[in-house]
């Protein structure tokens, strides 16, 4: 690899690329996500219609604001509950940046439903594509035949399929949201693993503490072969049915908090989040943010919006 030159603020992408390019193979990992529990289908598509309604969700996320290329994501989605609440359709819109490089993904997703005593279950397929892009404009290279600075893009097909058992008390999930482990490559021989297997495995319940406060623990974990498993706790409060605040921790390294109002059909969700680990060198905060739209639409349709 040829000699290069940065400016100072360009630190953060310099630390990815020298980490992207010294490895033969590099693997990406799944958006993050601090608010999954409002609206799983981000990482299970067995949530589509699942609530008997029709739902749209703008979210955004940025890790480490104020570090120039950090990572960001936004996810658009919406999924509807059709054939008279027994099937579910949806739609998943993500661009996943990190420096210079981003993911763009597009999915499809379809789930049936199954009644079950004061409870049901759901299995969900989802299928589309993911862009990738690399464009290293931003850096300064010296040496602008060196085919590791070269820009990429490259389009994958992929796949995936998930199970969600739920009622008004709790709700459990398990999903491989992309099954096809892709790669793309480099002129000049270079191998970048654009994504591997993610597992998900979520749970939560409700506790009536009174009529009108719940307290709703939940448990979220994520898995890929090569990197140790990922852990989200979370505890919150929710108050009539319309404000929820609470606390979760990821891995005991991070800690955040969360809060969430929903004023008619709307749902606003905020997500502060700062590192705990002494070890971290990035002492930088994360925040995210949601709005969500819950209504019914069709005559078979709930009127109300529900636990889950």
């Amino acid at each position: 690899m040829k000699n290069y030159a940065v400016g100072g603020n360009r630190k953060f992408i310099i630390t990815v690329l020298l980490l992207s390019f010294s490895f033969p193979i590099i693997a990406q990992q799944d958006p993050i996500y601090a608010q999954y529990l409002n609206n799983p289908l981000i990482m299970n598509p067995a949530y589509a219609g699942s609530n008997n309604m029709f739902n749209a969700n703008l979210q955004y996320r940025t890790q480490w604001a104020g570090l120039e290329g950090s990572p960001s994501t936004i996810n658009f989605n919406a999924h509807s509950a059709v054939l008279r609440n027994k099937g579910g359709i949806g739609l998943m819109v993500v661009q996943d940046k990190l420096g210079d490089t981003k993911n763009t993904e597009f999915n499809l997703s379809y789930a049936y439903k199954i009644a079950l005593n004061n409870a049901s279950l759901s299995f969900g397929m989802q299928t589309g594509f993911i862009r990738y892009n690399s464009n290293l404009d931003g850096l300064n290279i010296q040496d602008g035949t060196d085919q590791a600075f070269a820009p990429l893009t490259e389009t994958k097909f992929n796949t995936g399929a998930g199970v969600i058992l739920k009622s008004d008390k709790y709700m459990v999930g398990l999903s491989v949201p992309r099954l096809l482990p892709a790669t793309v490559s480099q002129d000049g021989g270079q191998t970048i693993e654009l994504y591997k297997q993610h597992y998900y495995l979520f749970g939560s319940y409700v506790i009536f503490v009174t009529e009108d406060i719940r307290f709703k623990p939940s448990l979220l974990l994520r898995g890929t072969s090569g990197s140790p498993f990922s852990a989200d706790i979370n505890a919150s409060f929710n108050i009539k049915e319309l404000y929820t605040a609470g606390l979760f921790t990821r891995n005991f390294k991070s800690y955040g908090l969360l809060l969430q109002a929903i004023v008619k059909n709307i749902r606003f969700g905020y997500v502060f989040e700062l590192p705990g680990s002494k070890a971290s060198n990035l002492n930088f905060t994360s925040h995210e943010f949601t709005i969500g739209l819950s209504m019914g639409v069709l005559g078979y349709h709930d009127r109300v919006v529900k636990t889950f």
